[in-house]
């Protein structure tokens, strides 16, 4: 049981990191988007494919980082990645979902996000096939933190977990301290009276689907790093992303982050009680209780 809850806070860890852009978007623009996971497979993809260039371009970048399976040429294909994603959400937002705001409700708004959602995986299937991919293929050795009980932990998983540590810590920075993150808020609470006081509507909305792109971005990267990269990861992940979000509270960046951790670390622990094929479940059990016992969230607030 220690093992499954070791797993499941490095789980946590990127599911956190997708649900926080989840939650900054349901908050402001106010619809579930369900093609948001799909962002994560577009940064796992894209730092895949400036990984292989830079390797085999420059050649010096292909020294990994002592155990760890990250290379100079990932490190800096994960930076572009985040560029790219970031961009990414907004040209879809720009092309699809505004227009789609300005002629339609909430409800066009969620069907629009699901073709959005298929586009997308059906692309990245046609360009890269339907196999899966790694970032190495060198067989990547497990530390033994405790033999009594026996704990296994991978040096990816340590670097995954305390570099999306630092990047929450940073974000919660930039929001809680920067004059970004008030106008953030105030856009959240009230957009018309945050137009009033100076704040540009139209500014803000792409600084918050640049940040989930690259947020997105990372967890992807993430991922691919813990596990491997398919085109159909960003369908597997969007249940938990979203049971995150809500566990958390809908617009609450804290909650998002506890929220994956609760998701990851409560889908690890059902392996111990049920079979593997049914952990898949966890995440809707735990969208359905909480919205039946507290439909806000543990940090949401009741909206108007």
């Amino acid at each position: 049981m220690i093992q499954h809850l070791v797993d499941g806070i490095l789980v946590g860890s990127f599911l956190s990191l997708g649900a926080i852009g989840l939650t900054m978007v349901m908050h402001i623009l106010r619809f579930a988007n369900f093609s948001h996971a799909e962002l994560l497979s577009i940064g796992a993809y894209c730092a895949l494919v400036f990984d292989k260039l830079f390797e085999s371009v420059l050649p010096v970048l292909s020294a990994k980082f002592g155990p760890l399976s990250i290379t100079g040429a990932l490190a800096v294909s994960i930076l572009i990645s985040m560029a790219v994603t970031g961009f990414t959400a907004v040209l879809i937002d720009r092309l699809i979902f505004r227009r789609v705001r300005q002629k339609g409700g909430e409800l066009s708004m969620v069907f629009a996000s699901f073709g959005m959602a298929l586009v997308i995986r059906n692309i990245i299937g046609l360009v890269f096939g339907l196999s899966s991919e790694l970032y190495s293929r060198d067989i990547a050795f497990a530390m033994v933190l405790s033999r009594d009980p026996l704990l296994l932990v991978k040096p990816d998983q340590v670097f995954v977990l305390f570099a999306a540590l630092i990047i929450m810590f940073g974000l919660y920075l930039v929001l809680s301290r920067t004059t970004f993150g008030f106008s953030l808020r105030a856009i959240a609470e009230n957009p018309s009276l945050a137009q009033v006081h100076g704040v540009n509507l139209r500014r803000m909305v792409a600084a918050v689907w640049i940040i989930g792109g690259a947020l997105g971005a990372i967890a992807g990267v993430f991922y691919g790093l813990s596990y491997q990269i398919t085109p159909v990861m960003g369908r597997d992940l969007v249940l938990p992303i979203f049971a995150a979000t809500i566990v958390g509270g809908i617009g609450s960046v804290y909650g998002a982050v506890l929220g994956g951790f609760i998701v990851g670390v409560a889908s690890n622990l059902a392996l111990v009680v049920l079979p593997s094929g049914y952990s898949p479940s966890v995440p809707f059990l735990m969208i359905l209780a909480v919205l039946l016992v507290r439909p806000n969230g543990l940090f949401g607030e009741a909206r108007a």
